[in-house]
């Protein structure tokens, strides 16, 4: 079984030089009959417990996020990936991904308080801890009993997440550790239960990772609730540790293993926020077509402008893409799972290895979907027009709500960065061929291009064409790149954003083609046009991004006759045979959502 698996699954960071099959991919359409089960009880929640009590969140009602929080545990959603053995339901990484989706959708309020809780407050737990430790906390995590956050980031410790300041001291029994120091944007702070907190021991290196209980007479205080632009409900707070007792059998995993256990949390916690990004884009969205349809102008509703569908169609194409492209993902780190497990490895390191296997990905994805989420909410504020920046209407909230998404999990320019420096590592220990690929490219722009007209009666021939060729150049850009800084790329960072940009492209719109794919060969292309529209919009869209970002890349580091050659190399991966007609794509699928009054992908 793992043998069948292994040869289907491309691993992390290989969908750039491996041919992905659509049947290898998953999609949304393949939701099983329980994962729609559960899809469906979560809506239900929202719509019932949250989404009418939206103002309650905005006007900072704490106690009533707590309450919610509560509810939710008596649903079992707390503990959804949480192992049967401490108390959850031991579900796969595809319905965590799910739950984390569309429970989502109402507020960001809520949204944060439930991922600091299951993600970064609950998981160094389960996948770092001692059985000790997992028996200990973890069913009362995972019941709601108590509540989790995660004390990483200081007043000078941000995206350099090392360089805390926060001291763990051995007391002179060598009973416990002494911690010491100061953390701030703590989600969940003002009624959590525990905390999982990173200080460094002596001079290490390295940060070590704990688990201390919230006991205000152990030496913990916070301040009170920060004043924010959005996400008002949702607990943040500073927390200050002054010579907090901890026992020694508290340490989570190794000394100096702190920097490891979150790093490996933050790449759960990338998708889960890009999933979490996703049923309020299909809210936002219903929400704008409705009132276009409402909305009358020069007595016409809005919707009947051109102006709008544009928008509409943009905005439903991005969440499309989003959706495809982060359960493509999730199901790869769940079959990677899978096949660390058959092979003998323990759940714990197998989740952790599988995660970790996909961590550009993950990367990717909190990027993307999340400047998507922002784009959104924005446009839909736009449609609303002046009611859209009243607080009488949800958009503003949701603009509000959207914009941390791009700060924490890492700020989107940090996971830029990482996702093309976690590439190059991955080439350099020979875990993705890079070099191969790269030197064909360099042969291919040596030799003469094909004049030939070439076959694209099938299916998305030409735009599989056209991300075989935007791959190209992204290794022609990379390759270059590598060849004049070598191990100074690193300080390049405007390059390597760039080429980030370039690499996102390629993932999403390979993603979107894919499942769209798939979807016509299980439903047939007459009854998919809306979707096929979306895929070749959200393809054009990509080009150009690659065009630019290219263009911006090669000028940066070659000259001359180099230069000419990546110049025309890149107008040659770029260029299409067919040219589609965008304006009329987009009027395909505003039609669409206008003529059903929502978001129906």
């Amino acid at each position: 079984m793992a043998d069948t698996i292994e040869k289907n699954v491309t691993r992390g960071g290989q969908f750039l030089v491996k041919e992905t099959k659509c049947e290898d991919i998953f999609i949304p359409e393949d939701f099983s009959e329980e994962q729609k089960m559960m899809r469906d009880m979560v809506k239900e929640f929202v719509d019932k417990e949250l989404w009418p009590n939206k103002d309650r969140f905005e006007k900072r009602d704490f106690s009533f996020t707590v309450e919610c929080m509560q509810k939710a545990a008596e649903l079992g959603l707390l503990s959804i990936s949480v192992p049967e053995a401490y108390g959850g339901m031991g579900m796969g990484f595809v319905d965590t991904v799910l739950v984390c989706d569309y429970i989502s959708g109402a507020t960001g309020s809520f949204s944060s308080a439930f991922g600091a809780h299951t993600g970064i407050g609950t998981l160094p737990i389960t996948l770092y801890g001692t059985e000790e430790q997992k028996q200990k906390y973890v069913p009362k995590l995972a019941s709601g009993e108590w509540f989790g956050a995660y004390c990483l980031t200081e007043p000078g410790a941000g995206s350099d997440a090392n360089s805390g300041k926060t001291k763990a001291v051995l007391s002179e029994d060598g009973t416990h550790y002494k911690i010491t120091g100061q953390k701030m944007w703590i989600t969940n702070a003002g009624f959590c239960s525990l905390f999982i907190v990173f200080a460094r021991i002596e001079d290490d290196k390295n940060i070590t990772g704990f688990i201390v209980e919230n006991d205000p007479e152990n030496g913990i205080s916070t301040n009170e609730e920060e004043h924010k632009l959005g996400i008002r409900a949702s607990s943040t707070r500073q927390v200050f540790f002054n010579e907090t007792k901890v026992p020694l059998e508290n340490m989570l995993s190794e000394r100096g293993n702190g920097f490891k256990i979150a790093m490996n949390a933050l790449n759960v916690g990338r998708i889960k926020l890009a999933a979490a990004c996703l049923d309020s884009q299909r809210r936002i969205i219903t929400g704008s077509v409705k009132y276009s349809n409402e909305r009358i102008q020069f007595d016409v509703p809005i919707s009947k402008f051109g102006a709008i569908r544009y928008k509409l169609a943009e905005m439903a194409t991005s969440c499309y893409a989003g959706e495809s492209a982060v359960y493509r993902a999730a199901k790869s780190i769940e079959e990677r799972i899978a096949i660390r497990e058959s092979e003998g490895t323990s759940h714990q390191e197998a989740e952790l290895k599988g995660v970790e296997e996909f961590a550009i990905e993950c990367a990717i994805l909190k990027v993307a979907v999340s400047e998507d989420i922002q784009n959104c909410s924005d446009e839909g504020i736009q449609i609303f027009g002046g009611m859209g920046f009243s607080e009488d209407t949800p958009m503003e909230s949701a603009w509000r709500d959207a914009r941390i998404t791009r700060i924490y999990e890492g700020t989107n320019e940090i996971n830029r960065m990482l996702s093309v420096g976690m590439l190059i590592k991955k080439a350099m220990k020979g875990q993705v061929d890079l070099l191969g690929p790269a030197s064909k490219v360099q042969e291919d722009l040596m030799g003469i291009p094909s004049f030939e007209t070439p076959d694209y009666s099938e299916l998305f021939a030409e735009e599989k064409e056209m991300i075989s060729k935007l791959k190209k150049a992204f290794l022609m850009v990379a390759g270059g790149a590598v060849q004049k800084y070598g191990p100074n790329l690193d300080n390049e960072q405007q390059l390597l954003i760039a080429s980030a940009d370039i690499l996102i492209e390629i993932y999403m719109a390979e993603s979107t083609i894919l499942r769209t794919e798939k979807l016509a060969k299980k439903e047939g292309e007459a009854n998919i046009k809306e979707q096929i529209a979306m895929a070749k919009l959200y393809l054009y869209k990509a080009v150009d991004i690659v065009t630019q970002k290219g263009k911006e890349s090669i000028i940066s580091f070659a000259e001359g006759d180099e230069q000419r050659m990546m110049l025309m190399g890149l107008r040659r991966y770029t260029k299409y045979t067919n040219m589609p007609n965008i304006v009329e794509i987009r009027r395909t699928i505003s039609a669409k959502i206008i003529a059903e009054n929502k978001y129906c992908f």
